[in-house]
């Protein structure tokens, strides 16, 4: 039975380790990615939903002496 030749291994693994990580890179420049919006007005900053407006009161709850 013949053996397992394994000289070959080394360079097999050093070439596709780079490899692998060139084409997850170059993939990952082709995605496009939502940018973030930008403000019109920088010194009056207004909050876009209701619930930024609105401050809740937080309550013990009842097994709690005040």
């Amino acid at each position: 039975m013949p053996q397992l030749d394994t000289s070959t291994w080394f360079i097999t693994i050093t070439t596709m380790l780079p490899t692998l990580y060139l084409i997850t890179q170059l993939k990952l420049l082709d995605m496009c990615y939502y940018q973030s919006p930008q403000q019109k007005n920088s010194d009056k900053q207004t909050p876009n939903n209701h619930w930024q407006l609105k401050w809740t009161k937080i309550y013990l709850p009842y097994s709690q002496l005040q």
